[in-house]
């Protein structure tokens, strides 16, 4: 048959008719659709089937650690709001405080023991120090501000202090205080205890020989 014939004939039945006549019915079967037994069972499904050669993998997000401390996200440091929002952590402290001191007056055979406790009351009478010394540094830093602040109001130029004048006015507090608590004379002669061991340490050795 020609070519001429073939288009002729095409034209004639139709394309489909001529393909099915020419090729053969070359449609699969179909397939009977997978029910479930029960609709509450999830499908089966064979696990014989093979993957896709590209599959698509849900990415698994990486953790990212950060420290609270230093990241932007946990906002800036206030030392004021701190103190407000955890004030309860110092009851609890001045809490355990008092039940340390309780115990150490009824341990009296075992001495580790009693050194141990003596050793944490310590430590938390100088946590205790610290945080009230910071408190009264940060009241006189608000109160020097407050006054720099009513001067500017009156036309007058406002003074900003320097760290080290910062640092003889706690100086001369921290004396008037130890001298109303009367341990001024104590503190004083363990300074100066303090400064000759210094001293000492700075001489040669064979000063320290003859010193001895």
């Amino acid at each position: 048959m020609s070519f001429e014939d073939i288009m002729q004939l095409q034209n004639k039945v139709g394309t489909k008719v001529y393909n099915e006549v020419a090729y053969g019915n070359n449609k699969r079967p179909e397939t009977s659709k997978k029910k479930r037994l029960n609709k509450n069972r999830p499908m089966e499904i064979s696990a014989k089937k093979p993957a896709p050669f590209l599959r698509q993998v849900v990415p698994v997000r990486k953790p990212t650690l950060r420290d609270p401390r230093f990241d932007d996200l946990s906002g800036e440091y206030k030392p004021e709001i701190f103190e407000k929002t955890y004030k309860f952590i110092n009851d609890i402290k001045h809490q355990e405080k008092e039940v340390g001191g309780k115990q150490l007056k009824r341990t009296t055979k075992s001495n580790q023991r009693k050194e141990k406790l003596q050793f944490l009351l310590k430590r938390m009478e100088n946590q205790e120090r610290a945080r009230k010394s910071r408190e009264q540094q940060r009241e006189r830093e608000l109160q020097f501000k407050r006054q720099q602040r009513e001067l500017a109001n009156q036309g007058e130029r406002p003074f900003f202090l320097k760290k080290s004048e910062k640092k003889k006015l706690q100086l001369a507090e921290k004396y008037q205080e130890l001298k109303k608590s009367g341990k001024l004379e104590n503190f004083l002669s363990k300074k100066r205890k303090r400064n000759a061991g210094k001293d000492r340490r700075k001489l040669p050795q064979q000063m320290q020989k003859k010193a001895a």
